[in-house]
């Protein structure tokens, strides 16, 4: 099955004090809240991995949203790409 056309995939590097501060389930409600699908993952250098697919203004939405002043722990920088939607992911999860 193939994604729709409108879609696209969202992966983000968190960089900053993001663990053990609430921060993927933070993205997760935020995620779900806008309807997307992916996951949010701690890395071992200290980083979480966020992977969101859906219609990219809701993409767009949850990088801001990432980027802002309302997460949990202090988010030093973003890096962001868009790719188009990959195989379909079925729910948002905390890894």
């Amino acid at each position: 099955m193939t994604p729709p056309a409108d879609e696209v995939r969202l992966t983000a590097w968190v960089h900053g004090y993001v663990q053990g501060v609430g921060f993927r389930w933070w993205t997760r409600a935020r995620a779900l809240e806008l309807g997307l699908t992916g996951y949010a993952s701690n890395q071992v250098d200290g980083r979480v991995l966020v992977v969101a697919q859906g219609p990219r203004p809701a993409c767009e939405q949850l990088l801001e949203l990432l980027r802002g002043e309302t997460t949990p722990g202090r988010v030093d920088n973003v890096v962001a790409d868009f790719t188009s939607a990959g195989e379909p992911i079925t729910g948002f999860r905390e890894r």
